[in-house]
């Protein structure tokens, strides 16, 4: 009788993992990070229906937040500085994502 387990992974594979943008920028320098999220957020403003106020407010708000971090030398930022902007990175990681759509709806 064999006391051996099978060998086999239980994580997803690799091209069906959905990597964020703010976890594709980790190791860069954190102004660096914030403006690329910035850009891609405008973005993503741009593109949203004027109908869909809940998207574009919360878009809105985290533009108009950012904005006030950003001011300065962005050379030489403070440590406060520094952990308040990888706080909003965080925070926005999720904002203007599209959830896939689920394969029992996509079979209606």
């Amino acid at each position: 009788m064999s006391t051996t387990k099978p060998t086999h992974s239980h994580k997803p594979p690799k091209d069906t993992q959905i990597e964020n943008s703010t976890d594709a920028t980790r190791g860069e320098p954190i102004v660096l990070r914030v403006e690329k999220r910035k850009a891609e957020l405008e973005a993503a403003l741009a593109a949203l229906p004027a109908a869909d106020l809940r998207a574009r407010g919360d878009i809105e708000i985290a533009l108009a937040s950012v904005g006030e971090l950003l001011t300065g030398d962005t050379e030489h930022i403070s440590h406060v500085t520094g952990a308040e902007l990888s706080r909003w990175i965080e925070n926005t990681k999720h904002l203007a994502e599209l959830a896939p759509k689920s394969r029992r709806h996509s079979r209606n």
